[in-house]
């Protein structure tokens, strides 16, 4: 067991003895002090599930986020977390190599790349072209990671959820004809997401659907993901809605896809 997950352990034992499973910053603080654990900031960073200490999966719990620095122990792992569907559609999709295609390695080159070579706009539109003949006011239009911060109140199932100055990171937004498609990234092959990494961006536009206005007629949660295999780079695609938009164990896969990435020189 690593350091980060003594530090959830003892915390978790702390919630239980007080039989109050809201926790904040400063007890992590103080625990990440006694187990010796230097990023405080890191332990309730939990993209996956394999990450969980051996106790929250024994007692099906794991953790939310309030907002204000607090954090809160919840049951259900399984709603908290999502697991990626299996993908068996992959598209062979040929590029021309740009300077800084592949550059890094970091989230935000993995997005540009589905972006600048319109595989976003594919999967999400289902517009592959370069849009030149379309008006420009009718093309696609992408904007660009920010960090927000605001209040949430949804539901956990039945359980009522109120986040307070919450801060949310969107990673990109694109938008086309009234449909709004917010990404998630990651490298590697994970086998599960935290829900709340594309529900609170969703969630976020989907509370401003009064102020965006009656165009406003659909917003999906993307989550794409990038890995490598014999030199060969694959992109695996997954769009998703919640049929309650305020529940967020109400996640639904509305499609999913893979790219073989084919890239030519120069």
């Amino acid at each position: 067991m690593g350091k980060k997950q003594e530090v959830l352990t003892e915390l978790f034992q702390m919630c239980q003895e007080r039989e109050n499973y809201v926790f904040d910053n400063t007890e992590v603080k103080e625990v990440c002090a006694r187990v010796g654990f230097g990023n405080p900031f890191d332990v309730t960073k939990l993209d996956n599930h394999t990450l969980l200490p051996d106790i929250l999966v024994n007692n099906d719990y794991a953790v939310i986020h309030l907002g204000g620095g607090r954090h809160q122990f919840i049951k259900g792992i399984d709603k908290i977390y999502h697991a990626f569907e299996p993908i068996t559609d992959y598209t062979d999709w040929t590029y021309r190599r740009s300077l800084l295609n592949e550059y890094n390695s970091s989230e935000s080159n993995l997005l540009s790349v589905a972006n600048n070579q319109r595989i976003l706009h594919q999967f999400v539109f289902g517009e592959d072209r370069e849009f030149e003949s379309i008006d420009i006011s009718q093309r696609p239009k992408t904007y660009f990671p920010h960090r927000t911060k605001t209040d949430f109140s949804y539901r956990f199932g039945t359980e009522p959820i109120r986040l307070e100055q919450i801060q949310i990171e969107v990673d990109l937004t694109i938008e086309y004809q009234g449909k709004i498609g917010v990404f998630e990234a990651k490298n590697g092959v994970p086998d599960s997401f935290a829900a709340y990494q594309i529900y609170h961006p969703f969630l976020y536009y989907y509370n401003a659907r009064e102020r965006l206005g009656e165009q406003l007629r659909e917003i999906v949660g993307v989550y794409v993901v990038r890995h490598k295999e014999g030199g060969q780079t694959y992109l695996r695609l997954w769009e998703y809605t919640f049929n309650d938009p305020l529940d967020i164990t109400s996640i639904r896969l509305v499609n999913s896809k893979g790219y073989r990435l084919i890239g030519e020189q120069g």
